[in-house]
């Protein structure tokens, strides 16, 4: 069966997220309708990375077979022609038939950006912060991030997660005027990690934990903290690395 690899943007803030939910819009659930609407298959497209309600990618990877072989460069065409304005397949490519869009991604990198005044062109894109920080105490207690650890303290409780065990690989800080990004990767995401971090990172910033305190809740392996999740709108999806 051929294999296809797809490189997708999409805005997240029409999506109740990437995987398919009954009766609500979702990037997986558009995409898989636009195929069947070109190939008349029924298919089910896996991601490196699924992405929660409200929550953009700009370079989300996904991958499907189908019993027919396509061109490849009809299936971009033709699914950028179907799909809602807020989904471009940037990429299509037929891709070997052991390949799969999340196993066997090696790192996956994200970008939160932060404003530090009010936003009105853009606003859904980044997260209007109204409180004075201090971004070298956040650069700070970030950097006790690197590394592997256990992300408990920064993740959703799921009990279907074997472990909490992730790898932090790089960490950077862009300084755009009043807009700040933070881009963390990492082998490996659990759910809500980004926003968890990121909304205790701002906690640390006004001045309610300290760097140090930051590094003692990762290493508590407990959410009994007054770290918050950061919005979802702030957040994006930038890159998978295989």
């Amino acid at each position: 069966m051929p294999n296809y690899k797809l490189l997708l943007e999409y805005d997240g803030s029409h999506f109740f997220g990437w995987q398919v939910q009954p009766g609500l819009r979702t990037v997986q659930g558009e995409l898989e309708e636009a195929v069947h609407t070109l190939t008349k298959e029924r298919v089910r497209i896996q991601c490196a990375g699924r992405t929660d309600r409200g929550v953009h990618a700009l370079g989300q990877v996904a991958n499907f077979r189908l019993n027919a072989e396509w061109p490849p460069e009809k299936i971009h065409h033709a699914l950028n022609g179907i799909t809602g304005k807020d989904i471009a397949v940037l990429q299509v490519d037929m891709v070997s038939d052991d390949f799969h869009a999340r196993f066997d991604a090696r790192a996956r990198q994200y970008i939160y950006f932060l404003s530090l005044r009010p936003v009105a062109v853009g606003r859904q894109y980044t997260f209007f912060c109204k409180f004075d920080l201090d971004l070298d105490a956040m650069e700070e207690a970030a950097g006790h991030l690197y590394g592997e650890h256990h992300f408990e303290a920064f993740a959703q409780k799921d009990p279907d997660e074997q472990h909490y065990l992730s790898r932090i690989e790089d960490i950077e800080w862009i300084r755009e005027g009043e807009r700040i990004g933070f881009r963390i990767r990492a082998n490996r995401f659990l759910h809500n990690m980004v926003r968890l971090i990121m909304g205790t990172l701002i906690q640390v910033g006004r001045g309610k934990i300290s760097p140090q305190e930051f590094k003692d809740i990762l290493a508590s392996r407990s959410r009994n903290h007054i770290g918050f999740k950061a919005p979802a709108h702030g957040l994006f999806l930038e890159k998978v690395y295989y």
